[in-house]
C-alpha cells in the first residue's frame, strides 16, 4: 500500500498525510498523568443510571436505559498515522469502534469527526479518508450518519460511536479478580511501526492489518467466556492501560514479558531509535508503580509503546489468544513485569 499518488491529488509529488501531523494517531493523546489531573476537579451532573462514568478512566461511558439495556457511548479521533488516505480512514474508524467492543457493547450508529485542512490538502484525499471510515463502519453494520467537519491546520478523523449492552453483561476495567489468567488479542509494536512509517515512508503492511481488525470477535468470545474485564490497548501501551485497569480494580497485573507477542519489525524499529514521546511519557508516567527488576529499558518501552487501534487486554482466556500475565492480589506495585 502506498500513499495517494501525484495523479490522483494534481499534486508534484505524493502526499504523505504523516507529515501533516506533528505526531500520529494514538501517540497524540494528552498524557494520562496530565488528563487526569485536569478532570479531577470536574463533577458533572450524573444519576444512578450512570453505570460508568469517570471515575474509573473506562473505555466508554455506559447509562442503563432499562432493566436489560444499556446505552454505550464513546468518541476517538487522531492526526494521521500512516501517508494512504484510504487507510488512515480505515484505521481510525476501527480505532474508535474498539472502545464500544471492549466495554462488551454491540456499535449501533456512527458519526464522522473531521479535521481537514482544506486549503492546503484536496477535498479528494478527505473523501478517500472517509471512504475508509465507511467501509469498516460497514464491516460492523454500523450505521454511519453525519457528523461534524472543521477547517484545522492538521488532518485529523475519528468517530463518535453508540452502542448498546447488558448492563448486566459488561466488560470493564474495575472488574478484574485476582488469580486470573491475563490475554492480550493483537501483538504490539504499532507505535514504533508506525513512527518509522512517518520518519521513513516504510509501508508496514502487518500494521495496516492488525490496526484495521476489528475487535468484535474477541468482545464476542470474552463475554461468551464469561469475563467481566478488560481493556483495550491503545494510546498508553500496554504498560498504562493494564495499570488504569490495576489500579481501577484493587489488584495487581502481572505480565510476563517473555509471552506478550509483537508484530515482525517492532524490535528492529526499536533498536533504531523510532520511540515516540508518547512512549516515552507512558513509561515514565507508570514508574513509580511498577515493579520491573531485571527487565532492562528497551524491553519497557516496547511494553509502553503507544499503539494505536491495538487488542483487548482481557482479564481470562479466549480462543486464539495468548496468556500474556496474571492477576494477583494487591501488593506494592500496581504492575508487574517479571
Amino acid at each position: 500500500m502506498t500513499a495517494t499518488s501525484a495523479t490522483d491529488t494534481g499534486h508534484d509529488h505524493p502526499i504523505r498525510l504523516t507529515q501533516y501531523a506533528h505526531g500520529g494517531g494514538c501517540a497524540c493523546k494528552i498524557p494520562p498523568g496530565e488528563l487526569e489531573k485536569v478532570v479531577s476537579g470536574l463533577v458533572p451532573w450524573t444519576s444512578p443510571d450512570l453505570l460508568v462514568g469517570l471515575e474509573t478512566g473506562d473505555d466508554a461511558a455506559v447509562v442503563r436505559i432499562d432493566g436489560d439495556r444499556a446505552i454505550v457511548a464513546t468518541t476517538d479521533f487522531f492526526t494521521a498515522v500512516v501517508d494512504d488516505a484510504y487507510d488512515f480512514g480505515r484505521i481510525a474508524a476501527a480505532n474508535a469502534l474498539s472502545d464500544i467492543y471492549a466495554m462488551g457493547a454491540t456499535p449501533l450508529i456512527a458519526l464522522n469527526l473531521v479535521g481537514w485542512p482544506r486549503d492546503v490538502l484536496p477535498m479528494e484525499l478527505l473523501a478517500e479518508v472517509l471512504r475508509g471510515g465507511m467501509d469498516v463502519a460497514r464491516e460492523a453494520r454500523v450505521h454511519l450518519a453525519g457528523g461534524q467537519s472543521i477547517d484545522d491546520p492538521e488532518p485529523k478523523y475519528g468517530m463518535a460511536i453508540t452502542g448498546i449492552a447488558d448492563p448486566s453483561r459488561l466488560l470493564r476495567n474495575d472488574a478484574a479478580k485476582a488469580g486470573l489468567p491475563v490475554s492480550l488479542t493483537k501483538p504490539l509494536g504499532i507505535g514504533v511501526l508506525n513512527n518509522r512509517h512517518k520518519s521513513t515512508g516504510e509501508v508496514f503492511a502487518q500494521a495496516i492489518a492488525s490496526m484495521v481488525r476489528l475487535n468484535a470477535e474477541a468482545s464476542r468470545a470474552a463475554l461468551a467466556a464469561g469475563i467481566t474485564a478488560a481493556t483495550d490497548v491503545t494510546g498508553f501501551g500496554l504498560l498504562g492501560h493494564g495499570f488504569k485497569m490495576a489500579r481501577a480494580s484493587g489488584v495487581t497485573l502481572v505480565i510476563d514479558h517473555t509471552k506478550v507477542p509483537y508484530l515482525d519489525g517492532a524490535r528492529e524499529a526499536l533498536r533504531d531509535g523510532y520511540v515516540s514521546g508518547g512512549t516515552r511519557r507512558n513509561l515514565d508516567w507508570v514508574r513509580p508503580d511498577l515493579g520491573a527488576d531485571g527487565v532492562d529499558e528497551d524491553e519497557l518501552l516496547l511494553l509502553a509503546d503507544a499503539q494505536t487501534s491495538g487488542g483487548l487486554l482481557v482479564v481470562g482466556e479466549i480462543p486464539g489468544a495468548p496468556v500474556v500475565g496474571e492477576t494477583v492480589a494487591a501488593g506494592e506495585h500496581g504492575i508487574v513485569v517479571r
